[in-house]
């Protein structure tokens, strides 16, 4: 793969102060205090110095692909807005006391008539927006005034990497409504131009492009964001991206964007996927899941965490998708990394990461069954299975999961060719869970025994548990008749665990 030229990205550093993240949905309906008319000037401060004429309109500002973009934003057209708006339930608020209705002069050249300001002035005005964006209702006043064409004329041609970030992150933050999709859909040359910006060399940048693509691919509108995204050139440019950035939360972002296009309607799966599968998109996933296992193992850093989830659920995503699960479920070295992840004995705040590893290994067993041999005898790897219920509880797939890897291992187990270590070994791993399987067995009992189903993989392993226990027992009562060593495991536990299992079992 082509590695362009300029690695800056690769450069871990802090952001910016103020850089606000995708509102959250409780956030995104509470009701308003902000003046309407304080929005509509906070937008035309925004207005390109180089594009604002003596009486604040901009027309025909050519986008990169040299179409014209339309006129927008001239006084007639605010003030029309602005009455538009007046009927809205607003008032001044906390937001406009904060600047005191008015903005003054901060030394960046900033005229409250709209005329050129200076990048400082144009970052608090555009800082303002952003946060308000996260409003619903702010955000439909702000698209209802023509925002997205400013932000596209300040994108055109844009050298400052703050003012690219800052109008891509407020794009993201309108996009946070589904209703206001379409307008980002329909705006010419804007999809086309937030894609452009893949290419820049700032983190930051590239933090709030790829989370503005992945909204697009997780909205109604995934088919018009997939359609810029075809071009081999750019799905290389968000790989190249994946693999070589340091910047922990730029790797977190296209990691999501990666996943976004994986769990997409299907049209977009099948447009995306196959030219980003030739570009060596099993490798990359594999490779980022080494390195993030490995800092697992040895460094412990919880800002990772959510970085090695993203990338297991996109193998695992990939790992039901036909015509490429074979890639990833014939993959030893994905295998064994996944198998390694579920033995990792600190679980509590990596669990959903173990979930998913658990689900990814019921997904490779059932393409390449004989894996199963390869693990029938590793107790850490079974124990590390059972420990994973108190993750999955609220998770039907996920347990049966859990449930199917177990039966597939156990059915291998045949206690009579065991020797007495083995057995007390495997015997050792399940009492020391006795509570843990009474606790999932308790949980959301099934009477659905059909092949394949939770309550089927379970009745399986539930008896293959009490066939190598009854082996066990009767070896340990021959060693015991002979004078031979004692068994460290109690018998009491023993036999809470057989009748558990009966108890369970059909």
């Amino acid at each position: 793969m082509a590695v362009p030229a300029n690695p800056a990205i690769e450069e871990e550093h802090e952001g910016p102060t103020h850089h606000p993240t995708a509102p959250s949905h409780e956030f995104f309906d509470l009701s308003t205090t902000v003046d309407p008319s304080y929005i509509i000037s906070l937008i035309r401060k925004l207005l390109p110095s180089d594009s604002a004429s003596a009486h604040g309109v901009v027309s025909d500002v050519p986008n990169k692909g040299g179409a014209p973009c339309a006129s927008i934003c001239n006084d007639q057209q605010f003030e029309s807005s602005k009455n538009k708006s007046e009927n809205m339930d607003v008032d001044v608020s906390r937001e406009s006391s904060r600047t005191g209705g008015e903005y003054k002069d901060n030394g960046g050249g900033f005229e409250h008539s709209g005329a050129s300001i200076g990048e400082d002035a144009w970052e608090e005005n555009g800082c303002v927006l952003w946060d308000l964006a996260a409003s619903k209702t702010h955000a439909e006043l702000m698209v209802e005034n023509l925002i997205l064409e400013v932000l596209l004329a300040n994108l055109v041609d844009c050298k400052s990497m703050r003012v690219n970030e800052i109008s891509i992150g407020i794009i993201g933050n309108l996009a946070c409504h589904e209703v206001l999709m379409k307008h980002i859909v329909s705006t010419k040359g804007l999809i086309e131009m937030i894609v452009d910006k893949l290419f820049l060399d700032d983190p930051q940048c590239l933090c709030e492009t790829s989370r503005l693509l992945t909204l697009g691919l997780q909205s109604g509108e995934s088919i018009a964001w997939a359609e810029a995204l075809r071009s081999e050139h750019v799905l290389c440019q968000i790989l190249w991206i994946a693999e070589n950035t340091l910047n922990l939360q730029l790797l977190e972002k296209i990691a999501g964007l990666i996943l976004a296009i994986l769990e997409s309607q299907q049209k977009v799966v099948e447009d995306l996927l196959p030219p980003m599968m030739k570009l060596g998109l099993t490798s990359i996933l594999i490779n980022l899941l080494t390195f993030e296992i490995s800092k697992l193992t040895s460094d412990r850093m919880p800002e990772r965490y959510s970085i090695l989830d993203l990338i297991l659920r996109a193998i695992e995503g990939l790992s039901v998708i036909d015509d490429h699960s074979q890639e990833i479920c014939s993959n030893k070295e994905l295998f064994h990394l996944v198998c390694d992840l579920v033995k990792f004995t600190d679980k509590v705040e990596v669990g959903n990461c173990c979930v998913t590893a658990a689900v990814l290994i019921a997904n490779i067993l059932s393409d390449v069954a004989d894996r199963a041999s390869e693990i029938s005898q590793d107790w850490s790897l079974l124990g590390g299975l059972l420990d994973i219920f108190p993750f999955a509880s609220d998770d039907l797939e996920a347990r049966n999961a859990v449930w199917t890897v177990l039966a597939r291992i156990l059915v291998r187990i045949h206690g009579t060719e065991m020797n007495s270590s083995s057995l007390c070994h495997f015997v050792s791993v399940l009492v020391r869970r006795i509570d843990l399987i009474e606790d999932e067995l308790l949980n959301k009992q099934s009477v659905d025994y059909s092949p394949g189903s939770t309550a089927d993989t379970r009745n399986t392993s539930l008896m293959r548990i009490i066939s190598i226990v009854n082996q066990w027992t009767a070896v340990r009562e021959e060693a015991e008749s002979n004078g031979n060593a004692e068994f460290l495991v109690s018998e009491t536990d023993v036999k809470k665990l057989l009748d558990i299992c009966h108890k369970f079992s059909k």
